[in-house]
């Protein structure tokens, strides 16, 4: 099959090749409609773009870095997903590189990302997007970045987020009113801002309640399944038993219900577990997991869209023009229960 070229799709949507190359370098003199039918026609085609050519006419290299740690798979695969869509879209490439939790390695991986495949952009997920000599070197160098939910120097860069303690807060708040009344916890990695943001909601719902949990009812996990098996295994050991466990993520809240049924208890009759970010786990897993939505592909594709707009300044200091908050949803599932008793 030959490949398409930018005059197979002007053809079809009967436009100039001119006004094609122009949408597929993100022009903003296009209009929208007619960037909208290029697009669609540019998707039905299966259109690829010549990523070595372009560079060579301009001064980008269509490439843009993702930074992660892989430890969280799931959350990473999807974010991974959403931004090789919105890549595919918007005629660009994505280079990824996992650090493994060193500093070291994560500003060898950013240098070269820089010097080497001259990126046009950089994506940090946590808990890299918090690290300071990565944030120096980025803005020593002047190279775009993308931080997903950071917790430092929110001045830096763009950044996504949702309500990471709104959400907490309401999740807790569906185990309370189903009727819950001793309800333990499961804190997420401690180098993450969003685990400090999800305790605060915990702790802040059971508070409105007037409900207080012993020390022993918190456990610390790393948002791993190992970690969350660790925890549940300490937590479903103790001599009255929670009635309800709140896992910072779902790869935790899976572990939890592993623990449980291994104990002979029944979720959600005997104990409910709820979860946090609606990976494809929570929904694989029986009882399927109740969980926070956490928008994570739509904060791929928002982090590729303005790393790859043209008009898109990097400039504005002002932290509240570069926060982007994306909107969550509580899915009710299987693991907790419906009503109260």
């Amino acid at each position: 099959m030959s490949r398409v070229k930018l005059k197979d799709i002007a053809e079809r949507a009967g436009v100039s090749v001119m006004t094609v190359s122009r949408v597929m370098n993100n022009d903003p003199k296009v209009r929208t409609k007619t960037r909208a039918k290029i697009a669609a026609i540019a998707q039905e085609l299966n259109y690829s773009p010549n990523v070595a050519a372009r560079s060579l006419s301009s001064s980008k290299s269509f490439f843009i870095g993702i930074v992660c740690e892989f430890a969280n798979a799931n959350y990473v695969s999807q974010f991974l997903v959403g931004a090789l869509t919105k890549c595919r879209t918007n005629g660009f490439h994505i280079v990824i590189d996992e650090t493994a939790g060193e500093t070291e390695k994560a500003l060898s991986i950013v240098s070269d990302f820089i010097l080497i495949t001259k990126v046009d952009g950089l994506i940090l997920l946590p808990p890299l997007a918090d690290i300071p000599e990565v944030l120096s070197l980025l803005k020593e160098s002047h190279t775009p970045f993308v931080r997903i939910a950071p917790d430092i120097d929110l001045s830096a860069s763009p950044y996504i987020c949702m309500d990471d303690y709104q959400a907490a807060f309401d999740i807790t708040e569906h185990l309370v009113r189903t009727g819950h009344k001793r309800i333990a916890h499961i804190i997420g990695n401690e180098n993450q801002g969003v685990s400090r943001l999800r305790y605060q909601g915990y702790l802040d719902a059971l508070r409105s309640h007037r409900l207080l949990m012993p020390p022993e009812y918190i456990e610390q996990g790393e948002f791993t399944y190992k970690s969350g098996l660790v925890a549940a295994e300490k937590l479903l050991s103790l001599e009255v038993l929670p009635d309800a466990v709140f896992a910072s993520n779902d790869e935790m809240a899976a572990a939890v219900i592993s623990v449980a049924l291994k104990n002979n208890l029944d979720v959600p009759k005997q104990i409910s577990v709820v979860g946090f970010d609606d990976t494809e786990l929570a929904r694989v897993v029986w009882p399927r997991i109740t969980t926070i939505q956490q928008p994570i592909r739509d904060m791929a594709g928002l982090a590729i869209s303005l790393l790859t707009d043209p008009l898109m300044s990097f400039q504005d200091s002002t932290p509240m023009a570069k926060r982007h908050v994306l909107p969550y949803q509580l899915f009710i599932r299987e693991s907790s229960k419906q009503n109260a008793d």
